[in-house]
C-alpha cells in the first residue's frame, strides 16, 4: 500500500504494524541541543502526521 507524506511524496508501505511502531517512536524523538527546536517541530509534524495516517489505514483494515 502507498501513502501521501507531508511532502506530497509517495511512500510504500509493507509492513503496517511495524511503519506504526517506527512513526510512533519518530515522533518522540528530540535533540538535546536546543538549537535544533525548529527541525525537531518540523520533524515531529512530519512523523505525527504520518503515524495518524497508519492508524488510519490501520482502523479501516481492522474494521473491514
Amino acid at each position: 500500500m502507498y501513502i501521501t507524506d507531508l511532502n506530497g511524496c509517495l511512500i510504500e508501505v509493507t509492513d503496517l504494524d511495524e511503519a506504526i511502531r517506527i512513526t510512533a517512536d519518530y515522533k518522540e524523538y528530540r535533540h538535546k541541543d536546543k538549537s535544533f527546536s525548529e527541525f525537531d517541530k518540523r520533524q515531529k509534524a512530519y512523523w505525527t502526521d504520518m503515524y495518524e495516517k497508519l492508524k488510519a489505514i490501520k482502523e479501516q483494515v481492522t474494521t473491514h
